[in-house]
């Protein structure tokens, strides 16, 4: 059973002010999307805009939206926690090999995902179509916490209701899963917010979500009140479903000070159900890894050795790791105030910073560059296509995945480690600097991955924000994909997923040693 939760420690006045402060500007700065918005729906006015929104085309992809979210996030809890489970706490012959595969889809980037799809099944679209390829795409951001969550468990609990004559699967739903639900409501709500933002993927299966209508009222019609109104409703869901996530996560205790140290977990031995556990994760990773490789290798086959420029593919790979590493650490780094308020010190300010946080990366990319061009155009025109704007795009649309992995990460360090360190004569910065940071250095690491991984496939707010000239993986993938030139784009993909491989891998690894393994 978990314990219940201690009553924090708010320490006031200038010592929480700093963290505060630098939470309060990211916050304020990821409201810039949305404060666009207003300004658009203000200029528009109150007729124009009712009639905008509130009309049965916006009804319809209300329903898509809200359907896509109940299939989808359901069926990717079920999958990750039993991949986890069968990984983490069973004789699953392989299981590392699997562990390792089960996060390796995080490379494909998801219009990939979905353009391998269609190759294959030509008549896949609309929902059924939406939820699987999303499912297969976005699964392992609910593995990866759920698996890690699994490794440091401390059996002693599980012991305890098992001494108390459970079966094994009471025993899992009533002391394991419950200690689970931190994970898995962070990870479900990155899932969530990638649904409602995600836009190639559902352009190449046929499936009318708001964000493919967006982009569909910039590019066709260009008709920007139409589109800023369909945005307004795309923010009010987010919030719609990180109220829900606040409400299902609870303020319970997860971290365990005590006696003793806590045992590394006792393996499930399988017997007979090895062999279905073992077919239902080839299953799986051919579903989510075979069919867009093998995609990708026959684009390759056709090409022959003709399509490796290496001159321009050269520049787009420096290029897009340059970007994607300046943009990592500069999301990590203003993340983690945020993060440490979120688990020290709860409260209605730090709820709301919070959502301000989530609901920037339910925004499609390219209302977030829209939003920061008009301001850059208007308001300081030096910084219009630079470097700067860029990777402040980058920040605002992946605060999100760093938010959620840091934010665990720090819950497993206890409060009264830095209490224990103020009372040694630290301050309160330096006690959490120098106990809960470096202790959630792994949780860090993951952060950084994670918002790599999204940099180097990103794609609208790079094609709108960067400085003339620049040339990424995605941007020329998707520009020679337009031209319906899948031989030549091919190389494109094949490097993007090449170079997100070894971010997928310090995935694995860094949540392997959080748990001392």
């Amino acid at each position: 059973m978990l314990q219940a939760p201690l009553p924090l420690v708010r320490r006031r006045g200038v010592p929480n002010a700093p963290v505060i402060a630098a939470a309060a500007i990211v916050s304020l700065f990821s409201l810039l999307p949305v404060g666009f918005v207003i300004w658009i729906a203000i200029q528009t006015g109150w007729e124009t805009a009712s009639a905008l929104i509130f009309r049965p085309r916006v009804g319809e992809l209300l329903i898509n939206t809200v359907l896509l979210l109940a299939f989808t996030i359901p069926l990717s809890i079920l999958l990750s926690v039993t991949l986890a489970w069968l990984t983490e706490r069973t004789t699953l012959p392989g299981a590392r090999i699997w562990a390792w595969l089960a996060v390796a889809p995080l490379a494909v980037p998801a219009f990939v995902h979905s353009y391998a799809w269609v190759s294959l099944v030509p008549s896949l679209q609309g929902l059924f179509g939406g939820v699987l390829v999303s499912i297969l795409a976005y699964f392992p951001f609910l593995y990866l916490p759920v698996s890690a969550q699994l490794r440091r468990l401390d059996p002693a609990f599980e012991d305890a209701a098992s001494s108390l004559g459970h079966g094994p699967w009471r025993v899992f739903f009533f002391a394991v899963l419950p200690q689970l639900r931190l994970a898995i409501c962070g990870g479900s709500l990155l899932i969530g917010l990638h649904l409602l933002a995600e836009y190639g993927l559902y352009v190449m299966i046929r499936f009318d979500t708001f964000t493919t209508a967006i982009v569909d009222q910039f590019q066709s019609a260009f008709n920007g009140p139409a589109a800023n109104m369909l945005g307004g409703v795309l923010v009010a869901c987010c919030f719609g479903l990180l109220g829900f996530e606040a409400l299902v996560r609870g303020n319970e205790r997860y971290a365990r000070v005590g006696s003793g140290a806590a045992r590394m977990p006792v393996r499930q031995r399988l017997g007979w159900f090895a062999i279905p556990s073992l077919v239902f994760c080839v299953i799986i990773v051919v579903l989510s890894l075979g069919v867009p490789f093998v995609t990708l290798g026959r684009w390759l086959v056709i090409g022959g050795a003709s399509v490796w420029r290496l001159d321009l593919i050269g520049v787009a790979l420096g290029q897009t790791i340059i970007f994607a590493l300046a943009g990592a650490v500069l999301t990590t780094i203003i993340t983690v105030p945020m993060a440490w308020l979120s688990v020290r010190a709860p409260g209605r300010l730090q709820r709301i910073m919070e959502a301000c946080h989530y609901y920037v990366g339910s925004l499609p990319g390219v209302v977030v560059a829209l939003a920061l061009v008009t301001i850059t155009v208007r308001v300081a025109l030096p910084l219009y296509q630079t470097m700067a704007t860029l990777l402040l795009a980058y920040a605002l649309l992946f605060l999100p995945r760093s938010l959620v992995g840091l934010r665990a990460s720090i819950s497993q360090v206890p409060v009264e480690l830095e209490q224990a360190a103020m009372a040694l004569g630290r301050t309160p910065l330096q006690a959490a600097w120098k106990i809960t940071m470096r202790l959630a250095a792994p949780g860090v690491a993951v952060s950084m991955a994670l918002v790599g991984l999204g940099i180097t496939n990103e794609l609208t707010a790079t094609l709108m924000l960067a400085p003339n000239g620049t040339r990424t993986l995605a941007t020329q993938f998707w520009a020679l994909t337009s031209e319906i030139d899948y031989v030549a784009a091919a190389p494109y993909a094949f490097l993007m997923v090449l170079l997100s491989l070894p971010m997928t891998l310090l995935l694995y690894t860094q949540s392997k040693r959080m748990a001392g393994q």
